[in-house]
């Protein structure tokens, strides 16, 4: 099992990701249109070569499923009871077709879970950075862990 137990976090301990990501056209086509997402911020190349960006922008989703994704064999692999949350996304800068992301995982917090004995909840900080390092996405997200069984 590659995930961590609960047990087995400590405040600080940080992950460089070894799995990098290069973003395709597919990727953002199919995810906007499976998630609905008719925005031509995401789909129209002729739209889009007027704007301040001059091509379509990666659907922000896609990028943090894609940041936190990374992140699950090195961390919560077969170990994680829920995914209890996100807060405080950001997108500081866009990405785009042809971007290689990286991700880092940051544990912020541990604490033993106040309903189920058996479990734990941690909160890590994720962020992605491009090929050229320009920081892409940041969140924090809390995952009720499973102990070590006895």
């Amino acid at each position: 099992m590659a995930g961590l137990w609960f047990e087995e976090f400590y405040l600080g301990q940080t992950f460089t990701h070894a799995i990098r990501r290069t973003v395709t056209e597919t990727d953002n086509l199919l995810f906007s249109t499976l998630t609905h997402n008719p925005a031509a911020l995401h789909l129209d190349a002729e739209a889009m070569k007027t704007s301040e960006y001059g091509r379509p922008i990666v659907n922000s989703v896609f990028t943090l499923g894609l940041m936190v994704g990374v992140s699950v064999g090195d961390t919560t692999l077969g170990t994680t009871i829920a995914n209890l949350g996100w807060d405080e996304v950001r997108f500081p800068a866009p990405v785009f077709v042809g971007d290689t992301l990286a991700c880092e995982s940051e544990v912020l917090e541990i604490r033993p879970s106040k309903s189920r004995p058996e479990a734990g909840i941690v909160t890590f900080r994720h962020s992605a950075h491009n090929q050229d390092g320009v920081l892409v996405g940041t969140c924090k997200r809390s995952g009720l862990m499973r102990r070590r069984p006895a």
